[in-house]
């Protein structure tokens, strides 16, 4: 009886160690795996691809400086200087459509909001921001900007137009979407926490999961003392809810959630399912069959290797999933999303402009105004080559005209940004608006009558090139903006704080053009997804690199569902949750306790508030609906005249008799 705290203890122990020496045999398979894929590349890993797409450039459309360009060269420096030492003036920019842009120049003294935006992502963002808020797409004058191939040498001869010459319109996108946009659910319906989730985490993929992660642990055990004991549906559950609990509530260790010292003492875990346990299931966790990962691996080193084998099974039937519960409305965005790791894989990438340097890289497509991830793939590194670049072909992957409809409205960052993506986007019927790099194949060559680097704030340049616009704006600094569906200048301004040579700030209205409006509005989706993942992210350190993309997923299905969750409530005029009640109500019902914290039922007048017709309460008076005398009150929600009185209470009464609560 004395020893048996000792052997508990021997045992998490015991299970620490085995999932360290397992995780190091596998870790040094992917040590093996990644010098055979480099040495299989030959000289191209080290190239200048490598820098290129390390910065965030395209090899394919952004030119590097060793590129030359017989029809076209830059800027010289004098040239440069020429520019510079043009007045605003002359520009033609502050004409009367911009008042007060003269009021904002020189005020170079103030708070730069510059780079290429300001804002972006609220956690786990990107580094070079999301808003258009003065930067110069980056690349502009650096490393990569010494030449500019373009595809239409006509425009060698064109110039920038002023704000004051007058753009056509072109024609609006015409919305036809090929299903409803909003949750692909009954809205008469009424789904729980647990429901939602298993939407993309059906039976058949738990099941799937069950079996690969069986087999896996039999397979470590062969030979031990001790055999594995097959997990259930219910022991699988439990785990989910552990994990996603583990979103809630941070410690440092996964221990720490079983200890029982007075910091530590926490519950619910031990109520749920031993650390024992915890640790034997994370430990077997396996997405795929073992004895197809043993296929695969002897194809290793050619055409038919998969990279992405041992997450298929439920890599597929998530981003199925995601495609067929909710449509997308009209404004979409394409982003990189970068998920944390440093264990050995050929799939991990280093972007050093990013906050996340170190890990994988998905390419996602989201909803603009509510953050659903619609659609995603993991970039499996240079194996994903083609002609027209990697920013062409993930556009196109992730956007599929059939399924989405036409009149979409796609908005999408500097990276992706190019004619011929934008070209070939409009012949599928979706428009699409972006910053541009001015190195990137396409892009005009002319200089004539572009901005002078002292232009005053607010100034605009334009030029058009059939389909497609091109805006230069300033800000603090420039902004190059290509559009397929927006005028030069509409007449908009936004309002910005500049400093006074007497030293006072004041606020002026600066002009700004629709395309740089609406980017800022509409192009944070894929950040509003990340931040709502960043929350409560799930996602721990594992060695095993397919485990990273398990919790990934997991994250992704509790956002997506906690995203269903909010319109299914709002169309029954009903409050939603918060995104931590959602998570705490599928943490209990995943492990088969009672929620208490279940939607919140609404009473009469709680979700029926009365209020006045007018604002005179002796005019504009209507008959009531159950009395049919004069009242100035009606229902907010059912907008029905009642009458709200101590000895005449026909609101609470109607709204009883009619089952209206």
């Amino acid at each position: 009886m004395d020893r048996r705290p000792q052997t508990m203890y021997f045992d998490v122990e015991s299970a620490l160690e085995e999932i360290m020496r397992s995780s190091d045999e596998e870790q040094q398979k992917e040590a093996e795996t990644c010098v055979s894929d480099r040495d299989s590349s030959g000289s191209s890993v080290d190239s200048l691809e490598d820098a290129m797409f390390g910065d965030g450039l395209d090899p394919v459309l952004d030119r590097p400086s060793n590129d030359t360009d017989e029809d076209w060269c830059p800027e010289s420096s004098a040239e440069l200087r020429k520019r510079s030492r043009q007045p605003s003036s002359s520009s033609g920019t502050t004409s009367s459509a911009s008042p007060s842009a003269a009021a904002a120049n020189g005020t170079g003294k103030g708070r730069t909001r510059g780079g290429r935006a300001r804002g972006g992502r609220a956690r786990g963002g990107r580094a070079r921001g999301r808003r258009a808020r003065g930067g110069r797409a980056r690349g502009g004058r650096g490393r990569w900007s010494q030449s500019v191939h373009a595809l239409s040498p006509s425009t060698s001869q064109e110039k920038w137009h002023n704000v004051d010459e007058d753009d056509k319109e072109p024609p609006q996108p015409v919305f036809r979407p090929a299903r409803t946009p909003g949750p692909q659910l009954l809205f008469t319906a009424s789904y729980t926490a647990l429901q939602l989730f298993q939407l993309f985490f059906s039976t058949s993929v738990l099941q799937t999961l069950i079996h690969n992660t069986n087999a896996y642990g039999a397979k470590l055990n062969q030979g031990r003392d001790k055999p594995w004991h097959n997990i259930s549906g219910e022991d699988f559950k439990s785990y989910l809810a552990l994990v996603v609990y583990m979103g809630l509530v941070k410690v440092f260790t996964l221990t720490d959630y079983w200890r029982r010292s007075t910091i530590y003492s926490l519950p619910f875990p031990a109520q749920i399912m031993s650390c024992r346990k915890f640790l034997t299931i994370t430990s077997a966790l396996h997405l795929s069959d073992p004895q197809d990962d043993e296929e695969n691996e002897e194809r290793k080193g050619t055409s038919a290797y998969d990279r992405l084998g041992k997450i298929k099974p439920l890599y597929n039937n998530i981003r199925d999933a995601c495609k067929t519960f909710f449509h997308p409305h009209q404004n979409i965005s394409i982003d990189e999303r970068m998920v944390a790791s440093k264990a050995r894989s050929v799939l991990k990438q280093y972007m050093k402009n990013k906050p996340t340097k170190w890990g994988y890289k998905l390419f996602v497509l989201a909803d603009s105004l509510c953050g659903y991830t619609c659609e995603f793939f993991v970039y499996e590194g240079k194996s994903m080559q083609s002609r027209n670049g990697l920013s062409y072909d993930s556009v196109m992957a992730l956007v599929d005209e059939k399924r989405l409809g036409a009149g979409y409205k796609l908005y999408v960052d500097n990276f992706y940004t190019s004619p011929i993506l934008f070209r070939d986007l409009l012949s599928k019927k979706i428009w699409a608006c972006g910053t541009i790099r001015p190195n990137r194949i396409g892009f005009p060559k002319t200089i004539r009558n572009r901005l002078p680097r002292n232009a005053s704030r607010g100034s605009i340049r334009w030029l058009r090139e059939d389909e497609l616009l091109f805006v230069e704006w300033k800000d603090t600094r420039e902004v190059l903006m290509c559009s397929t569906f927006h005028k030069a200048y509409e007449g908009d301004t936004v309002k910005r704080r500049v400093k006074a040579n007497d030293g006072q700030w004041s606020q002026v209205h600066v002009p700004i053009p629709g395309a740089v409006l609406d980017y800022n509005r509409f192009m944070g989706g894929v950040d509003l997804s990340d931040a709502l993942i960043g929350y409560y992210k799930v996602l721990h350190k594992t060695r095993k690199w397919y485990r990273t993309f398990f919790y990934h997923f997991v994250d992704i299905a509790v956002v997506n569902a906690f995203i269903l969750h909010q319109h299914l409530a709002r169309a029954r005029n009903e409050k939603p949750l918060t995104q931590k009640a959602f998570r705490e109500t599928l943490v209990l019902e995943l492990a088969g306790l009672k929620s208490r914290t279940a939607a919140p039922q609404t009473s009469d007048v709680g979700r029926h508030n009365p209020k006045h017709i007018t604002d005179d309460s002796t005019s504009g008076r209507r008959k009531c609906r159950l009395c049919h005398q004069k009242t100035p009150v009606m229902c907010a929600t059912c907008e029905v005249p009642l009458c709200f009185l101590p000895k005449r209470d026909c609101f609470n009464d109607w709204h009883v008799q009619t089952g209206k609560y």
